[in-house]
């Protein structure tokens, strides 16, 4: 009896009973899928961003350990030393620390490491994100006009999760809805996720978009083009305070002038029940050949010094409202203190 069960969504599969993942870095122009023999394979492509987007790395950590449990591969009871393992691959992005401390059961008393339990984990994992991705399109659509143009920044949609996405996943529903939106896409240097990703998404769906530099969003603020933003979050601290891709706190603040609407948007599984303020929460720095030019080419002298974080912080102040899958919490609602009430329901995972 197989309890690895075949699944697909858009950047994630399981088929014959083995696990794939699209390569995201060969996106648009390559749909190759790669396969997850190994734990060392999982660390590699979460690393070099072949699969990206917090939701969806954790999810992808927790199938690479269940498969690993199905494949019955050497020294599999020791699954907290291979979750650890999966956590340096990426350290900002809240998601991936949770799915793996489910899978090693870190809280649990009597731990249970067959096969079979590790999948039903995994799975309820899968499960869980692809419900909160339906819940936080629902809760984001609601504050969407008919005619609204929207300004997003970096990946949120099904590359970025096991579902609709977070902030894309939005978008979709508020297109579902009829509401005829339109979205401005950042390119989101250095890796051009929004260019390349994002713009790649909504061209699947025919939901009217227009690419952009990332230095343009000002200028389209200023002439009354952008309505409201939806952006996502790799890891939400208590206090409201997130981390997102490199780039939104500069969109934040020109919302903020502006006056326009900032909304960021994510699953509770993205709050650090641990991390008080943003400024607790770890930033990654990449490779300086991600600044130095793109996909094979360079524009950069070979010695220029580089400054390359993955993420920035931004603070509450300058958001309107957290969307969660627990519905919307405004900047009012965080400073009471809502976030610290939904701690219970980051352990999503059925114990019984």
């Amino acid at each position: 009896m197989s309890f690895f069960n075949d699944f697909e969504a858009m950047s994630i599969r399981v088929k014959g009973g083995k696990l794939e993942i699209l390569d995201q870095t060969g996106l648009p122009k390559v749909e190759q899928w790669l396969p997850v023999n190994t734990i060392e394979d999982m660390y590699l492509y979460i690393k070099q961003l072949s699969v990206r987007g917090a939701p969806l790395i954790g999810v992808c950590a927790a199938l690479t350990i269940a498969q690993m449990a199905v494949q019955n591969c050497p020294n599999m009871i020791d699954v907290p030393k291979h979750t650890e393992y999966l956590k340096t691959a990426r350290p900002t992005a809240v998601n991936l620390m949770y799915a793996c401390d489910l899978m090693a059961q870190k809280h649990d008393i009597n731990k249970d490491y067959s096969a079979q339990n590790l999948c039903k984990i995994a799975y309820q994992i899968k499960d869980k994100e692809i419900e909160m991705c339906n819940a936080m399109a629902s809760f984001g659509a609601s504050l969407v006009k008919v005619g609204d143009n929207i300004l997003t920044h970096c990946n949120t949609g099904s590359l970025a999760t096991v579902g609709v996405g977070t902030a894309l996943g939005i978008i979709r529903e508020a297109h579902k809805q009829g509401k005829k939106i339109h979205v401005y896409v950042d390119e989101t240097r250095p890796l051009l996720q929004g260019g390349r990703l994002t713009s790649y998404e909504l061209q699947k769906e025919g939901i009217p978009y227009t690419l952009i530099c990332d230095n343009m969003a000002g200028a389209l603020m200023a002439q009354g083009k952008i309505q409201r933003i939806f952006v996502g979050a790799d890891r939400i601290a208590l206090n409201g305070d997130f981390a997102n891709k490199i780039g939104t706190y500069t969109v934040a603040v020109l919302a903020k002038y502006h006056g326009i609407p900032f909304y960021a948007v994510a699953p509770v599984s993205t709050i650090d029940f641990e991390c008080i303020s943003g400024k607790d929460i770890p930033i990654e720095e990449r490779n300086k050949n991600e600044v130095h030019g793109a996909f094979d080419v360079t524009w950069a002298p070979d010695e220029a010094p580089v400054f390359n974080p993955a993420f920035d912080v931004t603070p509450m102040e300058l958001v309107d409202s957290l969307i969660l899958d627990s519905g919307i919490h405004t900047k009012e609602m965080v400073k009471n203190g809502s976030l610290h009430h939904l701690k219970e329901k980051k352990d999503f995972v059925n114990k019984q």
